[in-house]
């Protein structure tokens, strides 16, 4: 007897670029009005894309200068900081190797874990001091820690930090709203949604829509 799943159900498309491009016009029908900028639904969309958490997609928070920071910072080669290797292994490299730039994570570097543990803290913690003391400007991708968003609220505040543009989304129960709402009272540009939501794959979805963003701008210059 053959053990071969069968089912009736055909996909509508096996192209790849078909599959997406059916995808964002769902996404379109279906999420209706809304109040983002023609740039800025490019990162809603593709956060939606990545989710499919259309509550998500409606809670996501630009400061006004957000978007063009992003384009301008990636477009100048500047680097992404990114919070866990989730992030990292999830933006698409080639488009911003096209312009000089990286991923870069911290929070498995042998002295982040070592100090991390001598002061009895997270290593996201300690990973964005790193990072900050290392990396002048740049954008941050924090879709996991919210000890990781808010060290680096605290740096910028202090004036030890002065990021390009933060994207923060990370997503539990433990300070992950707060983190958030902290985020979106500061006067730098940034990316957020106001709730418990997010995550990796929201971080990683912001970064790729601003890369072919930045992308597309270049070819039409």
């Amino acid at each position: 007897m053959s053990s071969q799943f069968h089912t009736e159900f055909k996909p509508i498309t096996i192209q790849p670029q078909e599959i997406e491009s059916k995808s964002f016009e769902m996404i379109t029908e279906e999420l209706g009005p809304h109040p983002f900028t023609d740039d800025q639904y490019r990162v809603v969309q593709r956060v939606i894309h990545a989710t499919a958490d259309f509550d998500l997609g409606r809670s996501m928070k630009f400061h006004p200068d957000a978007v063009e920071a992003g384009i301008r910072a990636i477009q100048a080669g500047e680097p992404i900081i990114a919070d866990v290797q989730m992030v990292q292994v999830g933006i698409s490299k080639p488009r911003l190797k096209a312009f000089g730039g990286d991923v870069h994570v911290y929070i498995s570097d042998a002295d982040v874990m070592q100090e991390a543990k001598a002061e009895n803290t997270t290593r996201a913690i300690i990973s964005i001091r790193k990072a900050t003391s290392q990396i002048k400007g740049g954008i941050y991708a924090i879709g996991n820690a919210p000890t990781a968003l808010l060290e680096l609220i605290r740096l910028v505040k202090e004036g030890k930090a002065n990021p390009s543009l933060v994207i923060g989304v990370p997503v539990g129960f433990v300070s992950a709203a707060e983190s958030k709402e902290e985020l979106a009272k500061l006067d730098i540009p940034f990316i957020t949604n106001l709730d418990r939501k997010g995550g990796s794959p929201v971080a990683v979805a912001a970064v790729n829509a601003l890369s072919i963003l930045a992308t597309e701008r270049s070819e039409r210059a």
